[in-house]
C-alpha cells in the first residue's frame, strides 16, 4: 500500500427586516462608524447561491457543480491554499499503486452535532448514498464503500481514481442513523458550524458547533443573506452587511466603509468550437477545419475583454484549469491576428466584396450563443463576435435557456462557465464517452483519451498532473475549446474586516467566499457595518 502523509497531495428591501432577525445588537446604528463585534457576521451571496434541497450532499451541498467545503459537515482531507491536502476526519490515507483501492483511516473523537459519535460507518454509509442517489455530481467511478471497524473504511473503484482525494475533500459525512427525509433542512453534521435558521428566500443563519472536535472557530455566527446584485449593492450602501457579493458592472463608486476584495478564480469562461462537419444535428462545417479552429483562437485579444468586458475584474484564459497543479506551466494567452489571417487564408476564406469571408460561395458565419440573463456572458459574445468579425467572420449572438442551450452546442460555439478545484474537469470537457464524442461540444482524440486515463491510475501527485499536462499540450493542437477569461469574484468587505488569505476560487460565484470564515477576524480600528 501507498501512504501518504499529512498535508501532501498523494506525492434589498428584505435587508432590514432580515438583519431585525438576526437580532443585531441595539448599540449597532446603521451607517454609522462602530467597532466591529469580532465573532459574528452578515455576507450576502446572490440569490441562486440558496440551495434548494437545502444543506444535503445528495442534492449537491458541496459536491455540486460548484465546489466547495460544505460548512455544516466534516469532509475525510480538505485542500490547502496550494491544493495540497491534508488531514480533517482522516488521519492517515493509503492507495494501491493503481488508486483502485483506498484504505482510510479516520479519528476516534468526532461527533455529530446531536452528540452521537461519528465512525466509519457513518462514512461507508455517506459514500453508499451518494453513488446510489447523488443528483448533482459523480460517484460513478466507486464499486462500494466499506466500513472495516469504527474507525476504518475501504473505497473499492470500479476503474482506477487517482483524483480521488479531490472528491473527499468537498464531500460531507452524513449520519447513518439519523439521516432522511428533511435532512437538508436541519442538517446534523460534525462540521464547524450548524445551521440554526433558515428562512427561504431570504437567509440562513449558522452558529458554532458545541461538539466540533477541532480548534474552535474565530467566528462563532454566519448570517448568509440571498440577494439580487441591484438589492446587495443597496445593502453595502446601507452598510447592512458585512461582506456583499458585486459584479464588474458596479464598480463605478465604493460603498462608504467598504473596500473592494477581488479574489482570484478558475472560474472560467470560454466557448466550444465544433469539430466536425454538420451531420444534420451536431458539427459545424466552418469550425470543422482546425486552421479555422486556430485561427479563431489567435484572434481574439483576450486582455483586451478583461479590462472592456470584466472592466478589469479578471485575466486571460489559456485553459480551463489555470494555476491548478495540473495546469500547463508558463502558457501565455496568444493574440495574433496577422497570423490568424494567414490561416483563414490558407484554409480557403478569403475576404468578400462585403469584407466576410467566403468560400465555394459560402459565407464565413457563426452563431455566438449564450444563456439568457447572463449580462457578463452576453458582453463577452458580443465581444468576441465584434473581434472576428476584424477577421471576416460574420458573428451574430442570441441568447437560449438552459433547456435547449446543451444541444444548440452542439452545432454552434456558445459561452460556457467551468473551473473546479479537480483535474476531472478537464476529463468531463474533453474526453470522448460512449457516442464516441466528448460531453458537451462534437470532439475526439483518442491519444487525449489515453493520457487522461494514466493520469487517473497514476501512482504518484508528479506523475499525474504531468500526464493531464501532456493531454492537454495534445488537445491544444486541435482546439476544440477557446478559452476567453478568468473572472475575479468581487466583494465589498467593510473596512477592518480581514477574509483573506482565501484558495483560488472554483466556478460560482458564492459558497466558497467563506469556506475560511472560521478564520476571518477584524482589526482593532473602528470600522463601518452590522455584524448579527
Amino acid at each position: 500500500m501507498k501512504a501518504y502523509p499529512c498535508r501532501q497531495w498523494l506525492a434589498c428591501g428584505l435587508v432590514c427586516g432580515l438583519l431585525t432577525a438576526c437580532a443585531l445588537p441595539s448599540s449597532q446604528t446603521q451607517g454609522q462608524p462602530q467597532a466591529a463585534v469580532s465573532d459574528s457576521v452578515v455576507v450576502v451571496l446572490p440569490t441562486e447561491s440558496e440551495p434548494e434541497a437545502g444543506l444535503d450532499p445528495t442534492y449537491g451541498w458541496g459536491v455540486g457543480e460548484h465546489m466547495h467545503e460544505p460548512l455544516v459537515q466534516s469532509t475525510l482531507v480538505v485542500t490547502q491554499d496550494d491544493f495540497t491536502v491534508s488531514y480533517d476526519l482522516a488521519t492517515s490515507v493509503q492507495s494501491d499503486e493503481t488508486a483502485s483501492v483506498w484504505t482510510v483511516q479516520i479519528r476516534d473523537d468526532a461527533v455529530f452535532s446531536d452528540g452521537t459519535p461519528l465512525t466509519a460507518h457513518d462514512v461507508a454509509f455517506t459514500y453508499e448514498h451518494l453513488k446510489q442517489n447523488s443528483t448533482a455530481a459523480d460517484f460513478t467511478m466507486l464499486e462500494r464503500a466499506q466500513a472495516v471497524d469504527d474507525t476504518t473504511v475501504l473505497f473499492y473503484m470500479n476503474r482506477p481514481y487517482a483524483v480521488w482525494p479531490y472528491l473527499m475533500a468537498v464531500t460531507g459525512i452524513l449520519p447513518e442513523n439519523s439521516y432522511g427525509e428533511g435532512y437538508g433542512e436541519k442538517p446534523v453534521g460534525s462540521g464547524r458550524y450548524q445551521l440554526v435558521q433558515w428562512n427561504r428566500g431570504q437567509q440562513m443563519i449558522f452558529e458554532e458547533n458545541p461538539y466540533y472536535y477541532g480548534d474552535k472557530p474565530r467566528m462563532k455566527r454566519l448570517v448568509v443573506l440571498f440577494m439580487s446584485e441591484e438589492s446587495a449593492l443597496a445593502a453595502a450602501n446601507a452598510g447592512q452587511a458585512d461582506v456583499v457579493y458585486t459584479a464588474p458592472a458596479y464598480l463605478d463608486g465604493v460603498p462608504a466603509g467598504y473596500q473592494l476584495e477581488a479574489l482570484k478564480s478558475v472560474d472560467n469562461r470560454g466557448m466550444n468550437l465544433p469539430t466536425i462537419p454538420f451531420d444534420g444535428t451536431k458539427g459545424n462545417d466552418f469550425t470543422a477545419d482546425v486552421r479555422v479552429r486556430r485561427a479563431i483562437n489567435l484572434g481574439i485579444d483576450r486582455e483586451a475583454m478583461a479590462q472592456h468586458v470584466l472592466s478589469g475584474a479578471g485575466s486571460p484564459a489559456t485553459s480551463v484549469c489555470d494555476g491548478m497543479p495540473w495546469a500547463l506551466p508558463d502558457v501565455q494567452a496568444q493574440y495574433e491576428p496577422e497570423k490568424a489571417a494567414q490561416l483563414l487564408d490558407e484554409a480557403g476564406w478569403k475576404p468578400g466584396a462585403s469584407g466576410v469571408r467566403e468560400k465555394d460561395g459560402v459565407s464565413a458565419e457563426l452563431t455566438i450563443l449564450y444563456t439568457a440573463g447572463d449580462s457578463a456572458r452576453q458582453a463577452l459574445a458580443a465581444e468576441a463576435a465584434r473581434q472576428l468579425k476584424q477577421l471576416g467572420i460574420d458573428c451574430s449572438t442570441e441568447g437560449v435557456g438552459w433547456d435547449t442551450a446543451y444541444e444548440r452546442a452542439w452545432s454552434q460555439p456558445m459561452i460556457w462557465g467551468w473551473g473546479a478545484h479537480t483535474p476531472m474537469e478537464l476529463y468531463h470537457l474533453y474526453h470522448t464517452e460512449n457516442d464516441g464524442m466528448a460531453r458537451y461540444s462534437p470532439y475526439a482524440n483518442k491519444t487525449a483519451d489515453a493520457l487522461m486515463d494514466r493520469a487517473l491510475a497514476a501512482s504518484s501527485l508528479e506523475e499525474s498532473n504531468r500526464l493531464w499536462q501532456q493531454a492537454q499540450q495534445e488537445m491544444m493542437q486541435d482546439m476544440p475549446w477557446v478559452w476567453l477569461v478568468n473572472t475575479d469574484h468581487l466583494y465589498w468587505v467593510r473596512e477592518g474586516l480581514v477574509i483573506t488569505p482565501q484558495k483560488v476560487h472554483p466556478h460560482g460565484h458564492g459558497w466558497s467566499l467563506v469556506n475560511n470564515v472560521h478564520e476571518w477576524h477584524t482589526e482593532a480600528a473602528p470600522v463601518l457595518g452590522q455584524a448579527a
